[in-house]
């Protein structure tokens, strides 16, 4: 990768802040060593997202069939896929249903399927965000990266320090530093974006965070009032969680302001 040809002309010249450049080759070493599998069988489609992602410095693997994509993410361990839903051998639903239990890293399912009922079907079998077609590649990169600086507990920011490594209520256990989660002696297996919220929840344990503030948190977006992506991770918490969720009494939900993770709930 050129590293120059990524840089603003006025950084590479004879004048420029040190400090500015060696962050930014930072970065743009850290992006290039991302490997995303994107599955998609429509050929343009493929080409023109793949092309961008690689000038971005992504490394970009591609695969047509479903069937074979649920072989290759489970072998391959990308660190995140970008998934389309109308896929011969195995529609998207299937292959996030699959892989899921056994890769954890970032799904984002790309999709001309809009309507409400196959967005929260995408949400409840894992995936971490759910993009409608057309989506411009500007976009799913953006979305790519915020889930991408999510995923990386092997450098955590500095409110995560400050949060603290390790949560303990009761029989619950949340460990920061190597992104598990305990209930008595079984440890539970979360996706990334499940992880992030039922830290924010325990983080905040015993306050009630609203929807608008946990989606800044997850996406960087406010809450527009439409999308469940928040409560079906909340209903998929509750599930594995052991909570009654038609009564739900370790994350609850206070009517018209949000949810509350109850410190008090894990004996």
């Amino acid at each position: 990768m050129k590293i120059q040809s990524l840089l603003p002309i006025k950084e590479v010249g004879s004048h420029y802040n040190p400090t500015i450049l060696i962050s930014r080759i930072r970065h743009m070493s850290q992006v290039a060593q991302r490997k995303i599998l994107l599955v998609e069988d429509d050929e343009v489609t493929a080409l023109l997202l793949s092309s961008y992602l690689e000038g971005r410095g992504l490394t970009v693997e591609h695969e047509i069939r479903g069937d074979a994509a649920v072989k290759r993410i489970i072998s391959t361990q990308p660190d995140a896929v970008v998934l389309d839903c109308n896929l011969p051998g195995k529609d998207g639903f299937e292959v996030c249903r699959e892989v899921r239990t056994r890769y954890l890293s970032p799904i984002i399912m790309v999709t001309g399927r809009i309507n409400e009922v196959d967005h929260v079907l995408g949400l409840e079998l894992g995936a971490d965000d759910y993009l409608p077609k057309p989506a411009q590649p500007a976009v799913v990169f953006a979305h790519l990266m915020a889930l991408l600086r999510r995923s990386n507990a092997a450098e955590p920011d500095s409110s995560e320090t400050d949060a603290g490594p390790e949560y303990r209520f009761g029989q619950f256990r949340i460990d920061r530093s190597t992104r598990s989660v305990y209930l008595g002696d079984d440890e539970i297996q979360f996706t990334t974006a499940e992880f992030d919220l039922l830290w924010q929840l325990a983080s905040h344990a015993g306050e009630v965070l609203s929807r608008d503030t946990i989606m800044m948190h997850m996406r960087g977006l406010e809450y527009g009032g439409f999308d469940r992506s928040i409560d079906m991770r909340i209903s998929r918490l509750r599930k594995r969680l052991g909570d009654d969720t038609n009564n739900p009494h370790r994350i609850k939900t206070v009517r018209a302001k949000g949810y509350l993770f109850s410190p008090s709930a894990w004996n």
